[in-house]
């Protein structure tokens, strides 16, 4: 397949995932106009106003923003599609140093030195790490000697992994960071091993249980489990006491020292986040407002929603960063549970979709890629929805194709089209 066949290559593209991420794309921009709705800038006013006028609003931006990414898609399809594969040690390394130059040269906004400004755009390079940095994790995980068994390997893909959330978490933009995690999914479809998932689920089990049960309590359960499998099976005593000592140590160790990360390393905003996901109504006017005045939008909707533009929680501002982080509020409240429910469905299509994109790669790395793509947007969609009902914390990551934001909307656009790129020249690919 070439370039020269441009029917041949249209045939090739996985239309259902295009289709999808339209759907997706318009439906987000209906509730970003809703959210930032003026009476007197309506959509009728597009010709009336200058364009200094009309960049006042989110809505006009974002059609921008779509507009440009129409662009980015066509060079994303047309770029070699080896490239991906080729370039993507160059590509993560070239981000890299930029979050560094991003960690001093940006401006502190909200506390965070997290975008940078050029002219009037404003970027976010921790929203691309996530794409550079699936292609470097596929790259390696491509390779011919990968053994997962092997410490140094794991440590290595550990090294890719966490550099770029290590730099956003200096730049003080720990939501982002968080992101990165959802690539142990991909790796664990790759063959790493689960027990790696089970601990680091089972750490975080232990130290939320530790913010919620006195911490004696919770040491005197552990240890009661620990002098129980001794006395039920008395071979574990002998050949693993070492080990089972030194595991019941590390737990005492985090429950113990949870006071000390919450009180000294967490920042204020953090502490906040959680105190609010373990108890949202203790300060309903204050620390829980957002997610309050999230979960009366939402269910104020009812079953078909109050009707386009006519949220009164949006229309009066009740609910923050309505257009972006709790863009899914304005979805519920005018379009109710019927519309929330077609949206959700839409992401699991998107999602099946990816998965079964992944699946028939003819190539090792177009499916460890594949994979990350759908790790990902999961993790988004899942903590994004989760969060704006109060089943997680808040922490400022942006809806898929749905919240306002050129860098958002930029770079899922270059994560879901790079994998379609891939697709359609599957065929000519070799098994790695």
């Amino acid at each position: 397949m070439s370039l020269s066949s441009p029917a041949r290559y249209s045939r090739s593209i996985d239309w259902i995932t295009v289709l999808l991420y339209v759907l997706l794309v318009g439906m987000g921009w209906v509730c970003i106009y809703a959210s930032s709705y003026s009476a007197e800038a309506p959509l009728s006013a597009l010709g009336k106003m200058s364009f200094s006028q009309l960049m006042a609003y989110n809505w006009f931006k974002q059609l921008l923003w779509i507009g440009t990414a129409v662009v980015l898609i066509v060079i994303l399809l047309v770029v070699d599609y080896k490239a991906y594969d080729t370039l993507a040690y160059v590509l993560y390394a070239g981000m890299v140093l930029l979050l560094l130059v991003t960690m001093f040269v940006a401006r502190p906004i909200a506390g965070s030195r997290s975008w940078l400004e050029l002219g009037p755009v404003r970027l976010q390079p921790a929203e691309f790490a996530k794409f550079t940095t699936a292609l470097a994790a596929s790259r390696f995980m491509a390779g011919i000697n990968l053994r997962y068994q092997n410490w140094r390997d794991q440590l290595v893909l550990a090294g890719i992994t966490l550099v770029p959330p290590l730099l956003i978490i200096a730049s003080n933009e720990s939501g982002q960071a968080l992101v990165f995690g959802a690539l142990l999914l991909a790796y664990f479809r790759e063959g790493m091993s689960p027990l790696i998932l089970l601990l680091l689920a089972a750490g975080a089990v232990i130290l939320l249980m530790a913010l919620l049960v006195p911490k004696l309590w919770l040491i005197g359960f552990f240890t009661i489990i620990l002098i129980g499998v001794f006395i039920v099976n008395r071979r574990v005593l002998r050949h693993f006491l070492p080990l089972s000592v030194g595991v019941w140590a590390v737990v005492v160790g985090m429950v113990l020292g949870v006071d000390f990360f919450y009180n000294n390393v967490l920042q204020p905003h953090q502490r906040q986040r959680i105190e609010v996901l373990i108890n949202p109504s203790a300060d309903p006017l204050g620390k829980g407002w957002n997610v309050t005045q999230s979960k009366i939008a939402i269910g104020s909707g009812g079953l078909l929603g109050k009707g386009f533009l006519q949220g009164t929680q949006t229309k009066f501002d009740f609910v923050p960063e309505q257009s972006t982080d709790f863009i899914f509020c304005t979805v519920g409240e005018e379009f109710g549970w019927a519309g929330s429910s077609i949206v959700i469905l839409l992401y699991l299509a998107l999602l099946w979709r990816i998965v079964f994109v992944a699946e028939r790669q003819k190539s090792v790395f177009g499916r460890n890629y594949g994979y990350c793509v759908a790790s990902i947007l999961f993790f988004h969609i899942t903590v994004n929805m989760g969060m704006t009902i109060g089943l997680a914390p808040v922490v400022g990551i942006p809806l898929p194709f749905f919240s306002y934001g050129g860098s958002s909307l930029w770079s899922f656009t270059i994560l879901l089209f790079s994998l379609l790129a891939l697709d359609a020249y599957r065929k000519q690919d070799l098994v790695r």
